[in-house]
C-alpha cells in the first residue's frame, strides 16, 4: 500500500434526525432460528417503528454476537427494519457444518441468508471481522447492498509488521498458533464469565464505565450459555486464524476487493481503537469510490456500543446523502 491514502474521502455528516433516548435497561431483541449455507443461525429482530421501512442487517465481530448491536438497533429502528445475525459458531448460532470459519465462508453464509430472506438489498453494517465480511458481501453481490457502514473493519494493515492488536494484549498471539490456541482458550475459560466479559470490554471500549450494567449482565448470561456449546472454542480459534491468514497472506486481494465496492459507504472508527489501527480509516475510505469517513474522539473498537447515538447519526447521514444523490 502507499504511504498515504490515494484520496481524501469527505468527512461524514451527522444527521439531525430526531432519535429516541437510550434505554440501557431494555431487554435483548427477540430471536428466531434460520438455516442458511447449511448452518443453523440465530437472527435477532428490531422491528421498524414506521411502515414500509427499508431493511438493515448488522454483522458483529470476532467473538461477538447480535447482542453487540442492541442499543444501536434501537436507534435505527426509528426508520429501518433491523436484523442482527449471529455468525456460525458465535452467539446462539450453531457451528459451521464444514468446520470452516474463514472470512470467505462467513461471507457466503451472510449472502446465503440474504438470498433466503429475500430482504435485499439491505443497509449492511459490519464491525471488526463483521466489517471485513460485509466488505466481501458488498464486493461480490452489489445487488444485495443499498449502503455499507464499516465500524473499525478488520482489514489487513498497510504496515505488515505492525501487529496493532498485540499492543492491547501480547498473549493474543498464542491464540493463532496451532496447539497453543486451544490451551490458551481453556485457560481463559477457567475465569468467571463476568471476569471474561469485563476483560473484553477493557479491550474494545475506550471507557468501559460507559457500558450499561444491564448490557454487561446480558453478555455474561450469553457467555455462560456458550460454555455448554462444544463448538464455541473451535469457532473462535478458526475465525481468529482466518483473520490472521487474511492479514498475512491475502492483503493485496482484500484491498483490491475493497475497491470494487459500489455502495455508498460510511467508514466509522474510534481514535482509541486497540484492535485495528485507527489510521486505517483513511485508507479504507480512500479505497471505496463512494465513501465518507468519521473518526470519533475517545472511542474504542466498538463505536456502536460505546456511543450508539453518534454512530446512528453518522449512519443516517449516509442514508440521507445517498437518497439525495438518488433523487438528483
Amino acid at each position: 500500500m502507499a504511504r498515504t491514502p490515494s484520496r481524501s474521502a469527505p468527512a461524514a455528516r451527522l444527521s439531525e434526525i430526531e432519535l429516541p433516548p437510550l434505554d440501557p435497561d431494555s431487554r435483548v431483541w427477540p430471536d428466531r432460528g434460520v438455516r442458511a449455507n447449511g448452518a443453523d443461525l440465530c437472527i435477532r429482530h428490531a422491528p421498524a417503528l414506521v411502515e414500509d421501512a427499508e431493511p438493515a442487517l448488522l454483522v458483529h465481530g470476532l467473538g461477538g454476537s447480535a447482542l453487540n448491536w442492541t442499543d444501536f438497533a434501537g436507534q435505527l429502528r426509528t426508520r429501518l427494519d433491523v436484523e442482527m445475525i449471529d455468525l456460525p459458531g458465535h452467539g446462539y448460532s450453531g457451528p459451521s457444518p464444514r468446520r470452516n470459519y474463514s472470512l470467505a465462508e462467513h461471507a457466503r453464509t451472510v449472502i446465503a441468508y440474504l438470498d433466503r430472506s429475500a430482504r435485499g438489498p439491505v443497509h449492511l453494517v459490519g464491525n471488526s471481522m463483521g466489517g471485513e465480511i460485509s466488505l466481501r458481501v458488498a464486493a461480490q453481490r452489489p445487488d444485495l447492498v443499498r449502503t455499507l457502514t464499516l465500524i473499525s473493519p478488520a482489514v489487513p494493515d498497510v504496515r505488515r509488521l505492525r501487529l496493532h492488536p498485540l499492543k492491547a494484549n501480547p498473549l493474543m498471539v498464542l491464540l493463532v498458533l496451532p496447539g497453543l490456541g486451544g490451551a490458551a482458550l481453556r485457560r481463559i475459560g477457567r475465569a468467571s464469565a463476568e471476569s471474561r466479559v469485563r476483560g473484553t470490554m477493557r479491550i474494545v471500549l475506550a471507557d468501559p464505565s460507559r457500558y450499561p450494567a444491564q448490557r454487561l449482565a446480558q453478555d455474561v448470561t450469553e457467555t455462560e450459555d456458550r460454555a455448554a456449546m462444544a463448538w464455541a472454542n473451535e469457532a473462535m480459534l478458526r475465525s481468529m486464524r482466518g483473520l490472521a491468514m487474511n492479514q498475512l497472506f491475502r492483503a493485496r486481494s482484500t484491498w483490491a476487493a475493497i475497491g470494487r465496492v459500489q455502495a455508498p459507504t460510511l467508514v466509522l472508527w474510534g481514535d482509541q481503537d486497540k484492535l485495528v489501527a485507527p489510521d486505517l480509516a483513511g485508507y479504507v475510505a480512500a479505497a471505496v469510490p463512494d465513501s465518507r469517513v468519521l473518526v470519533l474522539t475517545d472511542i474504542g473498537h466498538t463505536a456502536m456500543m460505546e456511543d450508539p447515538q453518534t454512530s446512528a447519526r453518522a449512519f443516517f447521514g449516509l442514508l440521507e446523502d445517498a437518497a439525495a444523490v438518488a433523487r438528483s
